[in-house]
């Protein structure tokens, strides 16, 4: 659905009253956090696709960003820390024909769910997954995150980071999502058009979005003003076909300049059959 419905012309306020619950207002994000962006960024692309609410379903784990959910005027379900996909997985597979929606972190996701992760999206389950990397565990203490860059610091590594970080985007390709994208959330229309993507992609769709956190992530290392968040994000990411282009064609100069940049943008496309797909047709099979 790529032409615009008359839907799509509404104002912020019609997508407030339309989508969120009044009752948990206001809400509990911090001042700089990304994670009111994500949210209006997913409630777009629901109304721009005329997403079913009737037959739509939300999940989250537990973190700063599986608090999504909570605000939404539809049916969710608020797992465990990392189990949001293992409970994503019985959803759709007891009801195939739900638009299943899931909200985690990178903590959330890689750390403690890492194996429900990553074996989720080798069975290409029909969901679509909305990742926030903030590169720290923003809710539970600051503490270091598998996505936190080497020397940053974090409640856990006061003298900085000397692990190596889990990159979460290439994570997902190498597992075998069939759609994997990645955006800073400074980019509006990037982020709600490949959410809109992952909705209209038969399978597992991966949507990190890299958000900031003023407050355990930013203070502690001098990004506590949102500009210099915004100003990190842009400094430390290029596109993926100016990466691809300068990687080609550029010399070496302009090579080293982006070597060790984020690539972000639409990271992977492909198409397979889905475990619901593969399953349903076994029971036929088997009942004929």
């Amino acid at each position: 659905m790529d032409e615009i419905r008359d839907a799509d012309m509404v104002s912020g306020k019609v997508i407030q009253e339309r989508y969120l619950r009044e009752g948990m207002m206001p809400h509990i994000f911090c001042s700089g956090c990304g994670l009111g962006n994500v949210l209006d960024y997913v409630l777009w692309a629901i109304e721009k696709e005329g997403l079913d609410m009737e037959k739509t379903v939300f999940l989250s784990g537990i973190g700063c960003s599986s608090r999504i959910p909570g605000y939404i005027d539809a049916d969710a379900l608020h797992t465990t820390h990392g189990r949001a996909l293992a409970f994503a997985t019985g959803v759709k597979m007891t009801n195939p024909d739900l638009n299943v929606i899931v909200f985690t972190g990178d903590g959330d996701c890689i750390g403690i769910g890492g194996n429900h992760f990553i074996n989720a999206v080798r069975r290409n389950l029909d969901i679509t997954v909305i990742a926030v990397n903030n590169y720290i565990y923003g809710m539970t203490g600051g503490q270091v995150a598998p996505t936190t860059p080497v020397g940053h610091i974090g409640t856990t590594a006061p003298y900085g980071n000397i692990e190596y970080p889990f990159d979460m985007s290439k994570m997902a390709i190498a597992a075998g999502a069939t759609y994997v994208a990645r955006w800073p959330v400074y980019r509006p229309n990037q982020p709600i058009n490949s959410i809109r993507e992952g909705l209209r992609n038969r399978g597992f769709s991966f949507i990190e979005m890299m958000s900031p956190c003023t407050t355990a992530y930013g203070r502690r290392n001098k990004l506590r003003e949102i500009k210099a968040l915004w100003d990190f994000y842009m400094e430390n990411t290029v596109l993926r076909e100016d990466y691809e282009m300068t990687m080609k064609f550029g010399s070496d100069r302009e090579k080293e300049a982006v070597a060790n940049k984020i690539v972000i943008g639409v990271l992977h496309r492909e198409t397979k059959s889905t475990l619901e797909d593969r399953y349903y047709e076994m029971v036929r099979e088997l009942m004929e």
